[in-house]
């Protein structure tokens, strides 16, 4: 294959830069995901273990295992949802804050410097087809789910 595919281009520069995000959260003694989780969590209200999984695109056990080790370094506590007997709000602590305050810098840093270098259109075009390629496969518009 002479032409690199769009899949191809989608899955490497992904891997490009969740690398470079576990490397600096490394530097904190975080990883990635962890950031990603932190950033997804309501730092003043909580967010409900329901909504977590959904709102970060991941199942259910892949997530489980991220709050425990959270939860394990003090960064989440698990409330009972006032709402919801059987549901559970899990909320930052004080530390959790504050890794929270240095996954977004790092997140909005590399926002910035991207952006300092691709033109506004460009990027505009780039989130233009990043939504299209995400409505055709969330809209299974690709294969069919009968195939």
């Amino acid at each position: 294959m002479k032409d690199k595919t769009i899949d191809y281009v989608l899955r490497t520069t992904w891997l490009s830069v969740q690398k470079m995000y576990n490397e600096e959260a490394a530097k904190f003694e975080s990883t990635m995901a962890t950031g990603f989780t932190l950033l997804s969590i309501d730092p003043e209200k909580g967010t409900p273990s329901t909504a977590l999984g959904p709102k970060m695109g991941m199942e259910a056990t892949s997530l489980s295992r991220i709050l425990k080790t959270m939860e394990k370094k003090g960064l989440i506590e698990r409330r009972p949802n006032p709402d919801d007997g059987r549901g559970v709000i899990i909320s930052l602590t004080e530390f959790g804050r504050e890794k929270r305050a240095q996954s977004r810098e790092k997140v909005l840093t590399f926002n910035e410097v991207i952006r300092a270098n691709i033109p506004e259109e460009k990027i505009n075009h780039f989130y233009e087809v990043a939504e299209v390629i995400n409505e055709m496969v969330c809209n299974k518009k690709i294969y069919n789910q009968n195939d």
